[in-house]
């Protein structure tokens, strides 16, 4: 998949138009609906009334952090069954394929195009074609400096410190891809918020589990662009049923690293 085609995803599915007004002909099915054991009704009563009725974000944001969640552990049937109830919910096709392409540079092409993949078959089993428009913003003579200046908005000085003490056969990977790929050809995309970015980054560098310095670093990043240590926790608290306790403590030692709770 080229840069060109990661921003690109058409659907030859039906003639049916999902505009900003108009809900997509999808039928949200509970857990209990569909699978009626012990696990699902767990997942279900947590998922769907405890842990919204604890946190401060809306449905929207908790339907995209569970996106991400779910993309970044590779749980195809789990994260089927959410995009429908998002998309039933009126969380927008556009957002959730957003939701999935911010974890390319994380969790790498594979995982993502199996999300997106999932993605697609909902689209096409609730006969939507809703039409998503290339949100690349960037091209080849500038994708490294405005995803350099995406980068150094949210971690300020240290990235210049860190461009002049690159090693000669560590710049490129350190520099070049990092700014350009990681930054440049996703932070800069339309159809979600720099704040949502990169509040799903933590999300999904916190699911993959054994990353707490990148953890720690996205932490604070959160926080610099006005994210607050309570959503980063609400964020843990919406994934400790997709990724356990072990990932969630690890996760939240390293926000409270990066920002401590004040006395």
């Amino acid at each position: 998949m080229n840069r060109r085609d990661f921003g690109k995803f058409s659907l030859a599915v039906s003639t049916m138009a999902f505009g900003g007004t108009m809900m997509p002909n999808v039928q949200a099915q509970t857990i209990s609906a569909q699978n009626n054991t012990a696990l699902d009704q767990i997942l279900e009563r947590l998922s769907k009334r405890d842990i919204p009725q604890h946190v401060g974000f809306d449905s929207r944001m908790i339907a995209l952090i569970t996106t991400a969640t779910l993309t970044t552990l590779g749980a195809d049937d789990l994260l089927a069954r959410h995009i429908r109830e998002s998309l039933a919910a009126g969380v927008k096709p556009v957002e959730i394929r957003e939701a999935i392409y911010q974890g390319f540079a994380y969790v790498g092409i594979a995982q993502v195009s199996r999300a997106e993949k999932v993605f697609a078959q909902v689209l096409k089993d609730a006969g939507i074609n809703p039409e998503l428009t290339d949100s690349t913003t960037v091209n080849d003579a500038d994708r490294f400096e405005k995803g350099l200046a995406v980068q150094k908005g949210i971690f300020g000085p240290a990235i210049d410190q860190m461009h002049k003490n690159a090693r000669a056969d560590e710049r490129y990977l350190n520099v070049d891809l990092l700014s350009g790929f990681c930054f440049g050809d996703t932070y800069t995309r339309t159809g979600l918020s720099l704040k949502e970015r990169e509040l799903l980054t933590f999300v999904v560098i916190a699911a993959m589990g054994g990353c707490e310095p990148q953890v720690k670093a996205h932490a604070g990043g959160n926080i610099s662009v006005g994210n607050t240590r309570k959503m980063l926790i609400d964020c843990l608290v919406i994934m400790v049923p997709y990724i356990g306790f072990p990932r969630t403590l690890n996760a939240l030692a390293m926000i409270n690293e990066a920002a401590p709770a004040k006395a």
